[in-house]
């Protein structure tokens, strides 16, 4: 296996129960994941001393650390001024809760647009915000980490390292999401060398161009293996982090505002333990062929 990578993943796509998330990923082998769903709620509803009494001695039982944070930030629409206010107080528990499960990542978005307008118009809003964002994981020495979302700002690549070089922030940095680019038409290789220089994170999921379909990692059209293979020979150090969306999943109505389930044929696996186990082995079966091929 590489050295300086470690898998993680958003377990809640096993179970909306924590203990059973833990349980099988445990199992596994594995000794992260990426925290959304707990218990049927999302992280953003829990408190300090909520992570502190009733999740963390939970994730210690079974030895398993927290990668990132997968919280809802910045999934609002843009002109939702209350909402964003909102979003500016969770962020700051957020923050917190990131400190305390000594995690350095939160998962973030650059806002839904309005249907039907133009993107760019509304450029100088979503950095505004998005830099009031940065502000806060700065106070609190956390890194927030922009996902390539489908319908929001930074949906594509030419968006994306516009609001890296705009936010201009080290406490803001990106995720790379084969799938998504896949599913807004993108070049993942194109992607890739626009986007090197503010990569942090990287997310493992596959689509198909032709209906926008999930699929098991490496037999899309995301060219997953060929970029980590890059990526790796670049210096990547850090997590590869499963997001099988193979099966639909209690916590999916927590990822978008409408059309959540699309995407996702239902068909691959049984269910949601089955379809994280495809894809962790699926991943594996990409590394052992990078290791093999001697390119990294």
């Amino acid at each position: 296996m590489l050295e300086n990578i470690a898998i993680s993943g958003f377990s809640d796509e096993i179970s909306s129960d924590l203990n059973t998330q833990l349980k099988t990923v445990n199992k596994l082998g594995m000794h992260y994941i990426s925290l959304r769903g707990i218990d049927d709620k999302n992280i953003s509803k829990y408190s300090v001393d909520m992570i502190k009494n009733d999740v963390l001695p939970r994730l210690s039982k079974w030895d398993i650390g927290v990668s990132s944070i997968g919280s809802p930030i910045g999934k609002i629409y843009v002109d939702d001024e209350t909402a964003f206010q909102e979003q500016l107080a969770q962020l700051k528990t957020l923050c917190e809760i990131s400190q305390l499960l000594n995690c350095r990542y939160i998962r973030i978005f650059s806002f839904y647009i309005p249907r039907n307008e133009d993107f760019d118009k509304y450029k100088d809003s979503v950095i505004e915000k998005l830099k009031q964002f940065a502000e806060i994981a700065e106070q609190y020495n956390v890194i927030l980490l922009h996902e390539n979302e489908k319908d929001i700002f930074g949906d594509i690549a030419r968006r994306c390292k516009l609001i890296f070089d705009e936010v201009g922030s080290t406490h803001f940095k990106a995720i790379f999401d084969f799938a998504n680019f896949v599913q807004c038409g993108e070049n993942t290789q194109a992607c890739y060398e626009l986007l090197s220089d503010y990569i942090e994170y990287i997310h493992i999921k596959d689509a198909v161009y032709k209906d926008n379909v999930n699929v098991l990692c490496g037999t899309g059209d995301g060219q997953i293996e060929s970029i980590l293979t890059q990526i790796f020979k670049a210096g990547y150090k850090g997590f590869l982090t499963l997001e099988p969306h193979l099966v639909v999943f209690d916590s999916i109505k927590d990822l978008e505002l409408e059309h959540s389930t699309e995407t996702i044929q239902n068909s691959v696996a049984k269910d949601g333990a089955e379809g994280y186990k495809m894809q962790y082995e699926a991943l594996l079966q990409i590394l052992a062929n990078i290791n093999k091929k001697g390119n990294v």
